[in-house]
Protein backbone atom coordinates (compact mmCIF):
# COMPACT_ATOMS: atom_id res chain seq x y z
CA UNK A 1 0.00 0.00 0.00
CA UNK A 2 0.98 3.51 -1.02
CA UNK A 3 1.86 5.42 1.78
CA UNK A 4 1.22 9.13 2.42
CA UNK A 5 4.10 10.90 1.24
CA UNK A 6 3.94 8.31 -2.01
CA UNK A 7 0.32 9.77 -2.45
CA UNK A 8 1.27 13.25 -2.05
CA UNK A 9 4.15 13.04 -4.53
CA UNK A 10 2.32 11.49 -7.35
CA UNK A 11 -0.84 14.03 -6.46
CA UNK A 12 2.05 16.90 -7.23
CA UNK A 13 3.20 15.22 -9.81
CA UNK A 14 -0.26 15.13 -11.64
CA UNK A 15 -0.71 18.45 -11.24
CA UNK A 16 2.45 19.80 -12.56
CA UNK A 17 2.23 17.76 -15.32
CA UNK A 18 1.99 19.74 -18.96
CA UNK A 19 2.79 16.40 -20.89
CA UNK A 20 -1.38 15.56 -21.72
CA UNK A 21 -3.30 15.62 -24.47
CA UNK A 22 -6.29 16.53 -23.27
CA UNK A 23 -7.89 18.26 -20.25
CA UNK A 24 -11.31 17.06 -18.59
CA UNK A 25 -13.05 19.46 -15.62
CA UNK A 26 -15.36 16.99 -13.90
CA UNK A 27 -17.38 17.89 -11.25
CA UNK A 28 -19.14 16.02 -8.34
CA UNK A 29 -21.88 17.45 -7.04
CA UNK A 30 -25.09 16.56 -4.56
CA UNK A 31 -26.42 17.12 -1.23
CA UNK A 32 -24.50 17.65 1.73
CA UNK A 33 -23.09 14.92 3.22
CA UNK A 34 -23.62 12.16 0.51
CA UNK A 35 -20.03 11.55 0.31
CA UNK A 36 -17.96 13.47 -1.99
CA UNK A 37 -15.07 13.98 -0.75
CA UNK A 38 -14.51 11.07 0.34
CA UNK A 39 -15.93 9.42 -3.04
CA UNK A 40 -12.79 11.96 -4.55
CA UNK A 41 -10.18 11.00 -2.30
CA UNK A 42 -10.65 7.37 -3.20
CA UNK A 43 -10.23 7.77 -6.63
CA UNK A 44 -7.60 10.36 -6.60
CA UNK A 45 -4.98 9.16 -3.50
CA UNK A 46 -6.95 5.79 -2.48
CA UNK A 47 -7.70 6.55 0.63
CA UNK A 48 -11.05 7.26 3.18
CA UNK A 49 -11.41 8.66 6.17
CA UNK A 50 -14.46 9.21 7.70
CA UNK A 51 -13.55 12.42 9.36
CA UNK A 52 -14.11 14.68 6.57
CA UNK A 53 -16.22 17.60 7.06
CA UNK A 54 -18.46 19.79 4.94
CA UNK A 55 -16.35 20.87 1.91
CA UNK A 56 -16.86 24.48 1.80
CA UNK A 57 -17.15 26.29 -1.75
CA UNK A 58 -15.30 24.54 -3.90
CA UNK A 59 -11.83 22.13 -3.81
CA UNK A 60 -10.55 20.18 -7.08
CA UNK A 61 -7.66 17.51 -7.72
CA UNK A 62 -5.99 16.58 -10.67
CA UNK A 63 -5.52 12.94 -12.16
CA UNK A 64 -4.17 11.91 -15.01
CA UNK A 65 -5.01 8.71 -17.15
CA UNK A 66 -4.39 6.72 -20.34
CA UNK A 67 -7.28 6.27 -22.64
CA UNK A 68 -6.22 4.34 -26.32
CA UNK A 69 -2.71 5.55 -26.30
CA UNK A 70 -3.68 9.56 -25.14
CA UNK A 71 -2.97 11.39 -21.75
CA UNK A 72 -5.89 12.46 -20.44
CA UNK A 73 -5.83 14.68 -17.62
CA UNK A 74 -8.50 14.97 -15.36
CA UNK A 75 -9.37 18.11 -13.06
CA UNK A 76 -12.11 17.08 -10.85
CA UNK A 77 -14.02 19.81 -8.93
CA UNK A 78 -15.22 18.37 -5.39
CA UNK A 79 -18.33 20.99 -4.79
CA UNK A 80 -19.71 21.73 -1.55
CA UNK A 81 -23.90 20.55 -1.03
CA UNK A 82 -25.25 23.18 0.97
CA UNK A 83 -27.27 26.01 -0.76
CA UNK A 84 -25.68 29.14 0.56
CA UNK A 85 -22.83 28.01 -1.47
CA UNK A 86 -24.92 27.33 -4.48
CA UNK A 87 -24.23 30.34 -6.10
CA UNK A 88 -20.57 29.63 -5.72
CA UNK A 89 -20.37 26.34 -6.96
CA UNK A 90 -22.61 26.84 -10.06
CA UNK A 91 -20.28 29.42 -11.71
CA UNK A 92 -18.14 25.83 -12.03
CA UNK A 93 -20.27 24.18 -13.91
CA UNK A 94 -19.45 26.17 -17.63
CA UNK A 95 -16.93 24.12 -19.08
CA UNK A 96 -17.26 21.15 -17.45
CA UNK A 97 -17.44 18.05 -19.63
CA UNK A 98 -18.41 15.83 -17.13
CA UNK A 99 -20.83 15.61 -13.77
CA UNK A 100 -20.79 12.83 -11.24
CA UNK A 101 -24.12 13.54 -9.35
CA UNK A 102 -24.36 11.69 -6.04
CA UNK A 103 -26.67 10.67 -3.35
CA UNK A 104 -26.46 8.36 -0.64
CA UNK A 105 -28.82 5.29 -0.64
CA UNK A 106 -29.34 5.83 3.05
CA UNK A 107 -30.67 9.23 2.80
CA UNK A 108 -34.27 9.85 1.03
CA UNK A 109 -33.80 13.53 1.27
CA UNK A 110 -30.67 13.47 -1.00
CA UNK A 111 -32.29 11.55 -3.58
CA UNK A 112 -35.14 13.28 -3.70
CA UNK A 113 -33.09 16.25 -4.36
CA UNK A 114 -31.24 14.64 -7.66
CA UNK A 115 -34.03 16.14 -9.80
CA UNK A 116 -33.00 19.58 -8.64
CA UNK A 117 -29.35 19.09 -9.33
CA UNK A 118 -29.85 17.83 -12.60
CA UNK A 119 -32.47 21.23 -13.50
CA UNK A 120 -29.01 23.01 -12.18
CA UNK A 121 -26.67 20.81 -14.99
CA UNK A 122 -28.99 21.53 -17.54
CA UNK A 123 -29.19 25.48 -16.59
CA UNK A 124 -25.66 26.24 -15.95
CA UNK A 125 -23.49 23.85 -18.10
CA UNK A 126 -22.49 22.61 -21.60
CA UNK A 127 -25.74 21.36 -23.46
CA UNK A 128 -23.16 18.10 -24.13
CA UNK A 129 -21.91 17.53 -20.71
CA UNK A 130 -22.11 13.78 -19.60
CA UNK A 131 -23.96 13.23 -16.21
CA UNK A 132 -23.37 9.67 -14.30
CA UNK A 133 -25.64 9.29 -11.27
CA UNK A 134 -24.25 7.56 -8.41
CA UNK A 135 -26.01 5.68 -5.27
CA UNK A 136 -23.00 6.17 -2.87
CA UNK A 137 -22.50 4.23 0.91
CA UNK A 138 -23.95 1.00 -1.03
CA UNK A 139 -21.65 -0.30 2.00
CA UNK A 140 -24.67 0.55 4.59
CA UNK A 141 -26.98 -2.13 3.25
CA UNK A 142 -29.04 -2.18 6.33
CA UNK A 143 -29.61 1.23 6.50
CA UNK A 144 -30.59 1.63 3.05
CA UNK A 145 -33.89 3.57 2.46
CA UNK A 146 -33.29 3.82 -2.07
CA UNK A 147 -33.50 0.95 -3.41
CA UNK A 148 -31.31 0.26 -6.26
CA UNK A 149 -33.95 -0.38 -8.72
CA UNK A 150 -35.48 3.41 -7.69
CA UNK A 151 -32.15 4.84 -8.53
CA UNK A 152 -31.77 2.97 -12.11
CA UNK A 153 -35.08 4.19 -13.01
CA UNK A 154 -34.85 7.97 -12.07
CA UNK A 155 -30.98 7.43 -13.80
CA UNK A 156 -33.89 6.69 -17.12
CA UNK A 157 -35.83 8.91 -16.48
CA UNK A 158 -33.21 11.83 -16.56
CA UNK A 159 -31.33 9.98 -19.47
CA UNK A 160 -28.03 9.40 -17.10
CA UNK A 161 -26.09 6.64 -16.40
CA UNK A 162 -26.50 4.52 -12.68
CA UNK A 163 -23.98 3.32 -10.22
CA UNK A 164 -24.35 2.06 -6.90
CA UNK A 165 -21.17 2.78 -5.14
CA UNK A 166 -19.19 2.58 -2.42
CA UNK A 167 -16.07 5.30 -1.42
CA UNK A 168 -15.11 3.23 2.03
CA UNK A 169 -15.35 -0.29 0.33
CA UNK A 170 -14.01 1.13 -2.83
CA UNK A 171 -16.47 -0.24 -5.12
CA UNK A 172 -17.47 0.85 -8.10
CA UNK A 173 -15.45 4.19 -7.69
CA UNK A 174 -12.65 3.98 -10.45
CA UNK A 175 -15.16 2.19 -12.75
CA UNK A 176 -17.85 5.34 -12.76
CA UNK A 177 -14.57 7.84 -13.38
CA UNK A 178 -13.59 5.34 -16.61
CA UNK A 179 -16.87 5.16 -17.35
CA UNK A 180 -17.44 9.19 -17.57
CA UNK A 181 -14.79 9.45 -19.56
CA UNK A 182 -14.78 6.68 -21.74
CA UNK A 183 -18.54 8.80 -22.61
CA UNK A 184 -16.73 11.89 -22.90
CA UNK A 185 -14.39 10.84 -25.24
CA UNK A 186 -17.07 9.05 -27.28
CA UNK A 187 -19.21 12.22 -27.15
CA UNK A 188 -16.31 14.36 -28.39
CA UNK A 189 -15.37 12.08 -31.20
CA UNK A 190 -18.83 11.84 -32.66
CA UNK A 191 -18.69 16.06 -32.41
CA UNK A 192 -15.30 15.72 -34.64
CA UNK A 193 -17.04 13.79 -36.76
CA UNK A 194 -19.91 16.08 -37.45
CA UNK A 195 -17.71 19.08 -37.13
CA UNK A 196 -14.12 18.62 -37.84
CA UNK A 197 -13.38 22.72 -37.18
CA UNK A 198 -15.22 22.23 -33.32
CA UNK A 199 -11.52 21.88 -32.15
CA UNK A 200 -10.36 25.46 -33.19
CA UNK A 201 -13.32 27.21 -32.19
CA UNK A 202 -13.62 29.00 -28.94
CA UNK A 203 -16.30 26.61 -27.45
CA UNK A 204 -13.88 23.16 -27.92
CA UNK A 205 -11.39 25.61 -26.52
CA UNK A 206 -13.92 26.04 -23.24
CA UNK A 207 -14.76 22.52 -23.42
CA UNK A 208 -11.00 21.40 -22.96
CA UNK A 209 -9.37 24.31 -21.24
CA UNK A 210 -6.26 23.99 -23.57
CA UNK A 211 -5.35 26.00 -26.59
CA UNK A 212 -7.05 25.50 -30.00
CA UNK A 213 -3.69 24.79 -31.26
CA UNK A 214 -2.64 21.89 -28.66
CA UNK A 215 -6.15 20.31 -28.76
CA UNK A 216 -6.39 19.12 -32.47
CA UNK A 217 -4.73 16.09 -32.02
CA UNK A 218 -6.64 14.68 -29.61
CA UNK A 219 -9.40 12.08 -30.21
CA UNK A 220 -9.92 9.33 -27.54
Amino acid sequence: MASANDTRHTQNKDAADQNFDCMFKLLIIGNSSVGKTSFLFRYADDSFTSAFVSTVGIDFKVKTVCRNEKRIKLQIWDTAGQERYRTITTAYYRGAMGFLLMYDITNQDSFHAVQDWATQIKTYSWDNAQVILVGNKCDLEDDRVVPAEEGKRLGVELGFDFFEASAKDNINVKQTFEHLVGMICEKMNESLDASPSLVSNNKGATLSEKPPQQQSGCSC
